[in-house]
């Protein structure tokens, strides 16, 4: 049996982890102990000195002090009297700077060389000798600032030689040896003077510049200053990892860190700038150096800052390996070698590197594959999005070529290598996806040097303590069998593996991706960059325009055939693939409609075919959330092909309007055959919208967008049979059935409609009557609703356009009579339409006395009262809010 890891690393693992264990019940216990001591009552009396509310609580520092108890906050103490010395100091030690400053540039020049060396001299001997006296006394702070004074007495030492000993020396390849001798002077000194913690820090800012200057004073090429740079970034890496002092390492980190990004930046322009291979292996040479050392860094170095440096050795690797061919191929093929430089990346997880180097490698081979995919995104968005310009002239005729089709102005022979780069990486990963177990067992090694630690629980199936379970294999319940759920495969190969113990029986696949979501990952990617692929192939090869429509819609059968094969697979991991063809089918189908635009018979093959395969896929598909999106997706596609019908019949756009409406009686009849199938209702709300199209394609003409809103009522009313669509279809019918009438009267310029609309009231309220007759529970909308707004509302709205009289006055009065029957009667449909139409009516009566008044008063009322009455109600709020819930439970008592 092969274990993972070896058995002895595992035990050694364990033995670790028990030590942990019992650090913290010691840990435990003295805090227990320490809240035990607090808790007792103090003592009646203290003793002189002694502090009361410290009892329990150690001095802190003292061996097996406990830790202060979580949130304790201790008191504050006053100032020490360091403070205000450390301010004096500082204070001083400017003010002698100062002094040093404009000494060497005003009065040096009043003194002879020998005056000049006596002072400076002396003053640098005893700015460096005084801090060593101050520290055996105890005075740090003070030394700390005749140091600081001392580095800048250098700095001038250093500037004053150049300015009279040697004038006439080049001034960058002085400062370099100035910069060395200094570093060196302050790295002796700071090491001789441990105690100080300016020295070491200041020595590592002094060391970044010979190297760089010297090569600038010598007149190398860019690629020798490339080299300073590095190896300058080598040193600080080393002071980092071993300096001496927090100050000291972190100066050299950040010294190191833009050193090393320089260094590289000039071998990648280098690289990239290169006149041919030859020329790109000195550059690749550098890159490759600063590759190494980083990883040398990464080897040794925390957690966070190894996986920065596999990132940058991995970046840097692309660059030096991928250089050297793209420097021998055209440029808009040079994308291929660092894709294939980037890919051979992968290859770290078989290799000794720490595991946090290794993912940093990974992550810059990731990134480089990810910037190849970027440089794709403009080509595919044209193709995707360039038909959309047909909409604006359908059936002009068949373009030329595919480009011409999509209209964009992109270079598409810059794009040549566009299409190879997403098939390579569509491959790639479904090798992936097709041999997952396989790359799992590649990744294995790197996935056993993950470190131990409660923070991240092992992936082994660790049972309880003194137990140790096979990979992946379950923890281990008291009995030895395997816990609920666990599966026989480790994570990564996508099954659950067992947590330790101490992590409560978690399963690992909590803290980590698992194997199956990556591996859905990796097939979903492969479909979407295969499909673009092809889709950019045709266009950088400008196909015939026949063959690109052609060729979409066979790519989204072919997507239709993936999603279909996977449907109902739940909504786990493994639905990945399916769903993501599903989406992508879509897209695709959307992008070939537009295309197909451009020619009447490609317009019927297209939309013909896309019908045919959502429909299809509708009834291979299990019942689930795919099924619906197929079947919504044909009806939708029938609806275009009936405007289509329209369009070649040579009709109007009003005209066309009843053709459309048979999508959405063939959705009817297929909502009545499906009856409570999940996939009828998406179905019916697809062609209520196609029947919405229709309506809005008859706006322009009255006659006929009566006759198709009465088409529509027919439908609703179809539905309305089926007892589960009766609630809504029901209430639909009537009023598309109202509305046509409406619309016909209008059209038909009828000045009196209740000609018409009384013949209907009087029999529809008298079924209504007889209705409630045989059934008193039914709602009096149901019953007299439909038929007093066949009269009213068509009443009402002539009312308001007639300057006579006589019509306001019947209409008020009827409205009246209906408010009335409805409070006596206590009908909810009487009392609301009723009162809704006397107010409106009596609105309309009043509305030009109204405005006289409003004009005859003065400016200042109207606002003055609107005050008042917020005032009143809000004075009355609770009283009115309480009136509100009588009326509202009243009306709700009506039927």
């Amino acid at each position: 049996m092969e274990h993972v890891p070896p058995p002895a690393e595992e035990l050694a693992r364990l033995d670790r982890e028990l030590a942990e264990l019992d650090a913290r019940r010691a840990q435990l216990l003295t805090r227990r102990a320490w809240l035990l001591a607090a808790l007792r009552p103090p003592a009646p009396t203290a003793a002189p000195g002694w502090n009361p509310s410290a009892w329990g609580a150690p001095a802190a520092g003292r061996p097996g002090a406990p830790a202060q108890p979580w949130g304790y906050v201790p008191p504050k103490r006053p100032a020490a009297p360091r403070s205000a010395q450390n301010v004096l100091l500082t204070l001083g030690g400017l003010l002698l700077t100062v002094a040093a400053i404009a000494f060497t540039l005003v009065s040096w020049g009043s003194m002879g060389i020998g005056g000049r060396s006596a002072v400076l001299a002396l003053v640098t001997v005893g700015a460096l000798a005084a801090p060593a006296v101050l520290l055996r006394r105890g005075l740090t702070a003070t030394a700390e600032a005749l140091a600081a004074l001392a580095l800048v007495l250098t700095l001038l030492d250093a500037y004053a030689v150049h300015a009279v000993a040697a004038p006439d020396t080049d001034g960058l390849g002085f400062t370099a040896i100035a910069a060395a001798v200094l570093a060196a002077l302050w790295t002796a000194y700071g090491l001789a003077l441990g105690k100080l913690h300016l020295p070491l820090p200041a020595a590592v800012v002094l060391a970044q510049w010979p190297l760089l200057f010297g090569a600038w004073a010598a007149g190398a090429p860019t690629l020798v200053v490339g080299w300073a740079l590095l190896a300058t970034a080598v040193l600080d890496g080393a002071i980092a990892l071993w300096g001496k002092g927090t100050g000291t390492r972190v100066t050299a980190c950040v010294g190191g860190s833009v050193m090393a990004f320089s260094a590289l930046m000039v071998g990648l322009t280098l690289s990239v700038t290169a006149s041919g291979p030859l020329g790109a292996l000195a550059p690749g040479a550098l890159l490759l150096t600063g590759a190494a050392a980083a990883l040398a860094g990464a080897w040794r170095a925390p957690r966070g800052f190894a996986r920065a440096g596999g990132v940058v050795a991995g970046l840097a690797v692309v660059a030096a390996v991928g250089g050297v061919p793209a420097a021998a191929v055209p440029e808009d093929w040079g994308v291929l070698a660092y894709l294939s430089a980037g890919l051979a990346l992968t290859a770290v997880v078989r290799t000794r590197l720490p595991r946090n180097a290794a993912i940093g490698v990974l992550v810059a081979s990731a990134a480089v594959v990810a910037g190849a995919l970027v440089g794709a995104l403009p080509g595919l968005a044209a193709v995707l999005l360039g038909p959309v310009a047909l909409l604006s002239d359908v059936w002009a005729g068949p373009p030329e070529g595919f480009r011409s089709a999509l209209g964009s102005t992109l270079p598409w022979t810059g794009l040549a290598a566009t299409p190879v780069v997403l098939a390579v990486s569509a491959g790639l990963l479904g090798s992936a996806y097709r041999w997952w177990p396989s790359l799992a067992r590649i990744a294995a090694p790197l996935i056993a040097r993950e470190e131990p630690g409660p923070a991240g629980a092992a992936a082994y199936g660790a049972g309880p303590a003194g137990s140790a379970g096979a990979p992946g294999t379950g923890t281990p319940d008291a009995g030895g069998a395997a816990a609920p759920g666990a599966s026989g495969a480790p994570w990564y190969a996508g099954g659950r593996a067992g947590a330790p113990w101490y992590a409560g029986g978690a399963p690992a696949a909590r803290r980590r991706p698992s194997g199956a979501a990556l591996r859905g990952a990796a097939g979903a990617g492969a479909a979407v960059l295969g499909w673009g692929a092809l889709l950019l192939a045709g266009a950088v090869l400008d196909v015939p325009y026949a063959v690109a429509v052609a060729g979409e819609t066979v790519l989204v059968a072919g997507l239709l055939a993936l999603a279909v094969r996977g449907a109902g697979t739940g909504r786990d991991a493994s639905a990945a693939v399916p769903v993501t063809a599903l989406v992508v089918a879509l897209a695709g189908a959307v992008s070939a409609g537009l295309l197909s635009l451009a020619s009447e018979g490609a317009s019927y093959a297209v939309f013909g075919a896309l019908t045919a395969l959502f429909a299809g896929a509708s009834v291979r598909a299990g019942a689930g959330v795919e099924r619906a999106v197929f079947a919504v997706a044909a009806t939708v596609g029938g609806t275009v092909l009936s405007g289509f019908a329209g369009r070649s019949l040579g009709l109007a756009p009003h005209e066309a309007a009843p053709l459309v409406l048979l999508v959405p009686a063939l959705t009817v009849l297929f909502g009545a055959r499906l009856r409570r199938n999940p996939v009828a209702l998406p179905v019916e709300l697809t062609g209520a919208l196609g029947a919405l199209v229709a309506v809005g394609l008859a706006v322009p003409d009255a006659p006929f967008l009566a006759l198709v809103l009465a088409l529509c009522g027919v439908l609703a009313a179809g539905a309305a049979v089926r007892p589960e669509r009766r609630p809504v279809a029901g209430y639909l019918a009537a009023a598309l059935f109202v509305l046509a009438a409406w619309v016909r009267l209008a059209a038909s310029e009828v000045s009196f409609p209740e000609a018409y609309t009384l013949p209907v009231t009087v029999p529809a309220l008298v079924v209504g009557f007889l209705r409630r007759r045989k059934d008193p529970g039914a709602s009096s909308w149901t019953a007299y609703g439909p038929g007093l707004a066949a009269t009213l509302l068509p009443s009402l709205a002539v009312a308001w356009t007639d300057p006579d009289w006589q019509r306001p006055l019947l209409l008020g009065v009827a409205a009246l009579v209906i408010t009335l029957l409805g409070a006596r009667y206590r009908l909810q449909a009487l009392l609301l339409l009723g009162g809704a139409v006397l107010a409106l009516d009596g609105l309309h009566e009043l509305a030009p006395y109204v405005v006289q008044v409003a004009g005859a008063l003065p400016r200042w009322l109207p606002p003055a009262l609107a005050g008042l009455l917020l005032l009143v109600v809000g004075a009355t709020y609770e009283q009115r809010l309480r009136d509100a819930r009588r009326l509202k439970d009243a009306l709700g008592r009506m039927r």
